[in-house]
């Protein structure tokens, strides 16, 4: 693990003395000492340094429903982890404590990449997830990391709002196995006004690791009354899924509670959730999920062709579980799009979640 800031990559230099972010659409240009939007990435003496990297604002065990990933290897455990910042500035983000953070000495465990990967073989996780704030800016340290992964054998997962630029996204996804990826509405102007970004990189990424990759695809969307659930957006966006995405990519809708600085809207109401699903499978999607609220139906995989109840969730832990092991509907053998493997109700990670602390060598 570095003792000193580590060499970023995706910038080129100015000419003035300032360098440009090539990572993100945000385009920073920054002076020497400067740091970009996302709050890690700094021109020190000219050169772009990640100063996050090998440094997390924790480690924990997580089921894999919780990223969520409804479709990659259902009851499986994750080892997530984040570092701090973001290169979003949502004014509802759920986890603002961390990404939005600008104190370096909330990140507390260190870990090199090797020592992650152990961690998660010592603890039976099938994955290692890069989450609670935004692996785009770490993503030196996440691609590090999931190089290690791989050569034990667990998989990597990032649950990102899919916003960089093109070159750094080929490299990024080139070493994950499964993203889930916020489409946080389907207007510019709630991106730029509620976030500070902008709709259209979002949708290339997704059509970009949809089309071009091997990594899994989910989709969320938090609903937040009032600025994206009406009808019509909804409408809009899950038709735009199905045709560029197509019906098999699972789409999740989710829950807003208040926070950060939109704690005077009130919390989505389930019937909003459950009107979202409705809407999305008239769209032809196939598998549509609620999120944040206790809701059995929304929360089940169905068999799209003979809608046969195949995956039974109560939030995070599966009740039943009836894909053959190959994945496929034991009624009407339709294959289920996405990873699956023998599963048995009694070795599901379940709704725990397992802080762990991680011993670096320093």
């Amino acid at each position: 693990m570095p003792e000193h800031p580590y060499p970023g990559r995706w910038w080129h230099a100015l000419g003035d003395g300032r360098i440009q972010c090539d990572l993100c659409p945000r385009d920073c240009k920054l002076h020497d000492g400067q740091r970009g939007a996302c709050f890690v990435r700094q021109n020190i003496g000219g050169e772009m340094v990640l100063t996050t990297y090998g440094r997390s604002s924790g480690f924990c065990i997580d089921p894999i429903e919780k990223k969520p990933l409804h479709h990659f290897y259902p009851g499986s455990s994750v080892l997530s982890f984040g570092t701090a910042g973001c290169n979003l500035a949502c004014k509802f983000c759920q986890n603002w404590d961390i990404s939005k953070s600008k104190d370096m000495d909330r990140l507390m465990d260190q870990a090199s990449p090797e020592e992650i990967a152990l961690a998660a073989r010592r603890a039976g996780a099938k994955s290692v997830a890069f989450t609670y704030n935004d692996p785009v800016i770490f993503a030196e340290y996440a691609m590090d990391t999931a190089d290690a992964c791989h050569a034990h054998g667990i998989k990597t997962v990032a649950v990102t709002a899919g916003y960089i630029h093109p070159e750094a996204r080929r490299e990024f996804y080139a070493k994950i196995d499964a993203a889930n990826v916020d489409l946080k509405a389907f207007t510019d102007d709630f991106y730029f006004k509620l976030t500070g970004a902008h709709l259209q990189p979002v949708l290339d990424t997704l059509r970009y690791v949809h089309h071009e990759t091997d990594t899994w695809l989910e989709v969320t969307t938090l609903l937040i009354p009032g600025k994206n659930d009406s009808d019509e957006e909804l409408e809009a966006m899950t038709r735009w899924i199905a045709q560029e995405l197509g019906a098999d990519v699972p789409l999740h809708f989710s829950a807003f509670h208040p926070d950060y600085k939109m704690g005077d809207i009130p919390a989505t109401p389930p019937r909003t959730l459950t009107r979202a699903r409705d809407i999305a499978m008239r769209n032809g999607l196939h598998y549509v999920y609620t999120g944040n609220v206790h809701d059995t139906d929304g929360g089940t995989t169905y068999c799209p062709s003979c809608e046969s109840p195949l995956i039974v969730r109560d939030w995070y832990r599966i009740e039943d579980y009836r894909l053959t092991p190959e994945g496929r509907c034991p009624h009407c053998q339709m294959k289920i799009a996405g990873h699956f493997e023998p599963f048995s109700l009694s070795r599901q990670f379940g709704n725990r979640r397992q802080p762990v602390t991680l011993h670096a060598s320093r």
